[in-house]
């Protein structure tokens, strides 16, 4: 279903839960929104809960959710995508004024809602996101949030010191030049910067998460999306291959002819052995990890030409065609 299919209903706030693994807190999240909402009578809501194929109870709880309160969406997908294409999929059946991102595992503070809200309405932001003063993270994991972050800031240019956070508020025209993207890796962050820069943070605490789980992200899945946010939006690594291509091609020269000199002054002086090892292995894995970055490059194109779906829906609750 495409987002051009709905209009957009003032003063609507559509909230996109990606489903994971956390069926003993998603009804916690479900009345939370509901009492925060009511605070404002002149808001409404609705709820697009995506099931991205969880193996437990998840759907169970969604099924009875959305039995119990007709603006409780679900959208349960074929198998398992990922969050970023599990929030793409929510992503088209909105239908708000303003679009609320935030995890099913009662991190996100969602009392905080109305200050973003009113940072979006009132201040001339395009996006509103959580400014965590500190994550509740392990330790693998944060160090993988600042990498990602870094990467962030050299691939995608954002604006100075702008971090997109899993908690965020943004504008139905962002949502909808998000979902111009078609292709199968999304990158939701990064996607949300091309459309805007007018991004703000607003200061506030992460909550502990509501299950016994660590974090719902695996370091393969970490990885995946590291590679998705590298890969989609620049070519800076391209060039930055080509840049050490070129260097090291230079370096070699400049060492050639040092040994060819050293000879010709000093005959005696032998060829070393290990030196010559050095130099071979080196330039072989810059040459190996050069040519793995352009088949990342170009098995993601094939992937994308072949038309590979960002997610596939399975079933949808409370949603009319």
């Amino acid at each position: 279903m495409s987002q051009d299919n709905y209009t957009e209903v003032k003063n609507l706030l559509s909230f996109v839960i990606p489903c994971y693994r956390s069926e003993n807190t998603i009804e916690s999240v479900y009345q939370e929104i509901r009492q925060v909402v009511a605070e404002r009578p002149d808001y409404s809501y609705e709820i697009i809960a995506v099931n991205d194929c969880s193996p437990d109870g998840v759907l169970s709880v969604l099924r009875h959710l959305a039995s119990e309160d007709s603006s409780f969406r679900v959208v349960s997908l074929s198998r398992n995508f990922g969050k970023h294409s599990a929030i793409m999929a929510g992503l088209s059946f909105v239908r708000g004024e303003l679009v609320v991102c935030l995890d099913d595992d009662l991190q996100c503070p969602v009392p905080e809602l109305w200050r973003m809200v009113d940072a979006v309405r009132n201040e001339n932001f395009d996006c509103a996101t959580a400014a965590y003063h500190k994550k509740q993270e392990v330790f693998w994991k944060r160090i993988g949030s600042r990498f990602n972050s870094a990467m962030v800031s050299l691939l995608i240019n954002p604006p100075d010191g702008v971090q997109v956070e899993n908690f965020f508020v943004a504008k139905r025209f962002v949502c909808d030049e998000i979902l111009r993207y078609r292709n199968p890796y999304p990158y939701v962050t990064g996607l949300l910067m091309q459309a805007t820069h007018r991004i703000c943070m607003i200061p506030m605490e992460q909550r502990a998460r509501g299950d016994e789980k660590n974090t719902g992200f695996t370091l393969k899945k970490s990885l995946s999306l590291f590679l998705n946010g590298m890969t989609s939006f620049s070519v800076k690594p391209l060039r930055l291959a080509s840049f050490l291509g070129i260097m090291f091609a230079f370096l070699g020269f400049l060492y050639s002819i040092i040994i060819i000199v050293r000879k010709l002054v000093n005959p005696s002086v032998p060829l070393g052995y290990s030196s010559m090892m050095a130099v071979s292995l080196l330039s072989s894995g810059i040459i190996m990890l050069i040519l793995g970055m352009i088949g990342e490059y170009l098995g993601r194109i094939y992937i994308s030409l072949n038309n590979s779906p960002q997610y596939v829906i399975r079933e949808t609750l409370n949603i009319s065609e």
